[in-house]
């Protein structure tokens, strides 16, 4: 038993810091789009954020189309990695071009369907990336079979720094709309080259033997990595369909804050996790404590950004006052990224423990209680649409977990439910701490900068310790895990 215990041991050492390395990542990457977000809402309209938000919308499902199952193909596979990440190269960029080229062609007639004919420059310019985020992908893949986390730093952090100051700087002279995505293109095609400067050189190439192996693995979760980008898209053109540009871009500042928190934290546990399940499944180690410590460090990581983000939301209106009726829709979408947080967690397991039928029913599910939902509500507004959002999320949870405790694969009951009970008390003590700054002249006003710092920084505080009060367990492993 020794043996296994090292090697969970070793596992947890080498997920830690991939956490780390990756968090870091992410901060930089991640965390100028959130500095971005900011920005532009200062300098666009309503109706200009709403116009780049849909046609970055539909660019992002096209980069998963070409690189449905890379990840996991290269993570997984028994071949040669290099030979594999050839084929893959190849396949995927040859995708690219095609999804390319349609973009540019078809741009006006999609835009004008979507119900924002002004979108189709903006879509042309954004489908040129899809090449170069095709090859980077690829390329990220061969990184992550390894748990090489460190060296996405400079590809990863290079290309969102470059392309959020290309977007800033057009935006404050004047360019608008096209600010976005001509940032997203020059972002896009720095990202590979800076990824071959650190090393990860892929040479395209083709192996039948990989390529089939890469479409019969394709064939299982490339339809569930579809629809995982369809469910945090499709709303978009739902509301701009129903709605217009302008009801997209009040909608998309409240979703692009509260999808901060699960790109920063929920991404970087969840891209670890997978290769971490897949070695310890090969080295015959028990899932369900690792399950649970991601689980639970999810819940602490994300739980806090989610909780406060809420507890402020009305102070969106520090951004602009016009932006104000994205405050509501802000606290519905804050749950709502809790719990999508939580089933992108659990749904890395099923599909870790080889539940691949089971991950794209879930899938299937919610896009059709989503799709559903959208049509049925979004007439009613943007906080109507957010609804359907939270409501569709959540009962999907219940089906997930049933899959986990079919395939033992379940989070402990006991320290998971610690973390939430401690979650909801930390929650309390966020709001005794609004309760407490409202009484404060200087700090009450919602477009005050100071109480925005003060406020922010109460929270964290408060959240923390009750958190590290609640889950002394949690911080315990979560050293031990660390240290080895």
């Amino acid at each position: 038993m020794a043996a296994p215990e090292e090697g969970a041991a070793g596992i947890g050492a080498s997920a830690t810091r991939g956490s780390l390395w990756l968090g870091l990542v992410n901060l930089l990457a991640k965390g100028s789009q959130v500095v971005l977000t900011v920005v532009l809402a200062g300098f666009l309209t309503e109706g200009e954020l709403g116009l780049v938000t849909v046609a970055v919308a539909l660019v992002n499902v096209g980069q998963v189309v070409q690189s449905m199952g890379v990840f996991d193909i290269v993570s997984r596979t028994a071949r040669d990695p290099a030979r594999m990440a050839g084929t893959m190269m190849t396949i995927s960029v040859g995708i690219g071009v095609v999804l390319a080229a349609a973009g540019v062609l078809l741009a006006a007639p999609i835009a004008a369907l979507l119900g924002a004919p002004a979108a189709a420059g903006l879509i042309r310019i954004a489908a040129l990336s899809l090449p170069f985020t095709a090859a980077a992908g690829v390329q990220m893949g061969l990184m992550h079979r390894d748990l090489q986390f460190s060296r996405r730093l400079i590809p990863d952090g290079g290309s969102a720094l470059v392309s959020t100051t290309v977007t800033i700087v057009l935006a404050a002279t004047g360019h608008g709309a096209a600010s976005l995505a001509i940032g997203l293109l020059c972002g896009a095609v720095l990202q590979p080259l800076l990824g071959v400067a650190v090393g990860v050189r892929i040479r395209p190439g083709w192996d039948a033997g990989a390529a089939m192996e890469a479409l019969r693995w394709t064939r299982v979760v490339g339809p569930g990595a579809v629809i995982a980008i369809l469910l945090i898209n499709v709303d978009y053109p739902a509301v701009s369909r129903v709605l217009g540009p302008d009801a997209v871009g009040v909608y998309s500042l409240a979703f692009r804050i509260a999808w901060a928190p699960y790109v920063m934290v929920a991404l970087v546990l969840g891209a670890v996790s997978f290769p971490v399940y897949a070695r310890l499944r090969r080295e015959g180690g028990e899932l369900r404590p690792a399950v649970s410590r991601f689980v639970r460090a999810l819940l602490v990581l994300a739980g806090a950004p989610y909780v406060i983000a809420a507890v402020m939301s009305d102070r969106v209106v520090v951004l602009d006052e016009r932006w104000a009726p994205a405050g509501p829709v802000l606290v519905v979408l804050c749950g709502y990224g809790i719990g999508f947080a939580l089933q992108y967690m659990l749904q890395e397991v099923v599909r870790a423990v080889d539940k691949p039928g089971a991950y794209l029913v879930l899938q299937v599910a919610h896009l059709v209680l989503l799709l559903v939902g959208l049509v049925v509500l979004t007439p009613y507004g943007v906080m109507a649409a957010a609804m359907a959002q939270f409501v569709a999320v959540w009962i999907v949870v219940p089906p997930a977990l049933l899959v986990l405790h079919r395939a033992g694969a379940l989070p402990q009951a006991g320290p998971v439910f610690r973390t939430v009970g401690g979650l909801v008390l930390a929650a309390g003590a966020c709001l005794l701490v609004r309760w407490g700054t409202d009484q404060v002249a200087l700090l009450a006003d919602p477009t005050s900068y100071l109480g925005l710092v003060v406020d922010g920084l109460l929270m964290a505080a408060a959240f923390l310790a009750v958190m590290a009060l609640t889950n002394r367990d949690l911080i315990r492993d979560l050293r031990h895990l660390r240290a080895g």
